[in-house]
């Protein structure tokens, strides 16, 4: 189902491709404070444990040593390359480190150069997974020559103190209209067709619509700030989303620093299409490509 996306952004030749996980660094960061960042640690952070006992490096160790191995060109052989996945597990970039795994042909993926057996069976297992990672990401990073993804997710808004079950009750409340119910049953639609050859494309194109752009707005954000709690939790809930996604295309924009005139794809969860796409608009030295032809040709 998925060759068909693999095909055409690779074809669109990427220098770097952007993920929505959030990078080890900032999970460091986070972990410094779980009182504040319990939460999202569990949720979103990579637990590096393991591999910072196999490394025998912490995060920040990790991240320094693989930024300079793939400076030096060390990925040419399967001992580079099952070294360099180490290194990403232990840095907190387990997608990379899938990226690195799959370089390899199925007799190089072994427990050497560190790896573990366990850590072997977990890059297998992420290998296997159904996800934008592993079926959409990794493969487009290696047909693509790259060494990485960038993790630009930004988990680490701290809405000070709330009472979350009225913010639940409270957006619940808002997201019940008419809008919503349509988003539903426009994928519905969707998936029931997913069996079909080219419906998955299909589902893809639709979703990266501004006629879903809009209507996702209306459902949710707008629904949001219209909702009259006590706590304001709707606007709350916005400061956050608006915040992340902020967050999110700065840690882009970062990385297009590194090398101006290159070609980021950034792969992203539907609902934050739109606030990408208005954010990246805003800055000077990007040029926004649209998705729909490439996802047509």
């Amino acid at each position: 189902m998925v060759a068909p996306i693999v095909e055409r952004f690779s074809a669109w030749s990427p220098n770097f491709i952007a993920v929505e996980t959030m990078s080890g660094l900032t999970c460091e960061m986070m972990r410094q404070m779980p009182s504040r960042y319990a939460s999202s640690l569990s949720r979103f952070c990579y637990d590096t444990s393991s591999a910072t006992t196999a490394a025998g490096l912490n995060v920040f160790e990790a991240t320094a040593l693989i930024e300079e191995r793939l400076a030096d060109g060390q990925t040419e052989n399967a001992s580079d390359r099952r070294r360099n996945a180490l290194l990403f597990l232990a840095a907190g970039e387990p997608g990379s480190a899938l990226v690195q795994w799959l370089y390899l042909p199925q007799s190089e993926r072994s427990a050497q150069d560190g790896l573990t057996e366990a850590l072997v069976g977990e890059l297998e297992g992420r290998r296997e997974q159904q996800s934008e990672i592993s079926l959409i990401a990794a493969p487009i990073a290696v047909r693509s020559g790259l060494q990485r993804l960038w993790s630009v997710d930004a988990q680490d808004f701290y809405a000070g103190a709330t009472d979350w079950e009225a913010y639940g009750a409270a957006l619940n409340a808002a997201w019940d209209n008419p809008a919503s119910q349509q988003r539903a049953e426009d994928r519905e639609a969707l998936y029931s067709l997913l069996a079909e050859p080219g419906a998955f494309l299909q589902m893809y194109q639709a979703s990266n619509s501004p006629e879903f752009a809009a209507l996702a707005y209306e459902s949710d954000w707008g629904a949001a700030l219209a909702e009259q709690s006590q706590g304001q939790y709707g606007r709350r809930y916005v400061a956050y989303w608006e915040t992340r996604n902020l967050r999110m295309v700065a840690n882009m924009r970062e990385v297009l620093g590194r090398s101006p005139g290159s070609r980021m794809l950034a792969i992203v969860g539907e609902s934050h299409k739109a606030y990408y796409e208005a954010y990246l608009a805003q800055m000077r030295d990007v040029e926004l490509i649209d998705v729909l032809p490439i996802l047509e040709e």
